[in-house]
């Protein structure tokens, strides 16, 4: 969990306004357990099959309304601090995901932070997370009569595993992720490291270069096997591309590996790659220059 303190100056009435509308959510990671490319679509998208898993990795955002007297141009005022990337924060899934509710509610102005720990560019969909945590809260401050479902089918218009942090918990994916199985999947007990290099990899350049094929057997099925077994059968199919265009990330699985790791995977895209330990393992002197957190899952 990252400590962070949010300091705001309020005046009487506004500070009682606040407490009751005032929201700070924390938008999780996650890793895939396999991730199958097997068709290339007419639209341009590719069909996949993976298993989501939630990760304790979290963001922060805090979302508040906007005083009426407020001068801003923008009806989603979002500030975006310990970021990485810089980019527009309008063209941020966050502020997308406010416009996109706006677009079907009548929804107040407001200012949001976002407080950025889950390594972007990383295959762990931090941003991901960010679009779904925004909607479910707006939907909880402002009383939106939206089910899961509503919220799953306006998170899923704006990214394709978007729709999973709705629901943050064990999923088999097909579609473009955004068709979602519970499954009864729990980790509990293991340990994972993961080892986000400071080495960006296009998404779009991942898939221009990945060979889609049909599974012979689905990681669906896989993920309740032991987890020993997952090494050679549980597969994510980026692998192959990117560790060619960047062989420091195929060797930081195989160093997770020589570490003791049960299994080891780059999540999603990448670059970051993970491995899933027996017992707590601390690698951070193995990985040096590279960000490499432990996490109890």
């Amino acid at each position: 969990m990252v400590e962070f303190v949010f300091q705001k100056k309020y005046n009487t009435f506004a500070l009682v306004f606040y407490t009751f509308t005032q929201m700070i959510n924390y938008p999780i990671a996650k890793i895939n357990l396999g991730l199958n490319v097997v068709r290339k679509r007419e639209d341009g998208y590719h069909d996949l099959e993976t298993v989501f898993y939630p990760v304790e990795i979290k963001d922060a955002l805090e979302v508040y309304p906007m005083d009426s007297g407020f001068p801003s141009d923008v009806a989603c005022d979002l500030k975006v601090t310990n970021a990485t990337v810089d980019c527009d924060e309008q063209k941020n899934l966050v502020v997308k995901a406010y416009r996109q509710l706006a677009a079907h509610y009548e929804l107040p102005r407001v200012h949001a932070h976002l407080y950025k720990a889950i390594p972007s560019q990383a295959g762990l969909g931090g941003g991901s997370s960010d679009c779904a945590y925004m909607i479910m809260s707006l939907a909880k401050m402002f009383n939106l009569p939206m089910t899961e479902e509503d919220m799953v089918y306006h998170a899923s218009k704006l990214g394709a595993d978007c729709a999973f942090f709705i629901k943050s918990s064990p999923c088999y994916a097909e579609g473009i992720g955004e068709l979602l199985e519970p499954i009864n999947l729990s980790l509990k007990g293991y340990h994972l490291v993961l080892v986000h290099p400071d080495i960006p990899v296009s998404t779009r350049e991942a898939f221009s270069l990945v060979e889609p094929k049909p599974t012979v057997r689905k990681c669906r099925e896989t993920v309740f096997q032991p987890i020993e077994t997952w090494r050679d059968v549980l597969v994510n199919d980026f692998e192959k591309s990117v560790f060619a265009l960047h062989p420091e990330i195929g060797e930081i699985k195989a160093e997770l590996y020589r570490q003791g790791a049960l299994y080891a995977s780059m999540s999603g895209s990448g670059s970051s790659v993970f491995g899933i330990f027996r017992e707590e393992t601390d690698l951070r002197k193995v990985f040096l220059g590279m960000e490499c957190m432990q996490v109890a899952l």
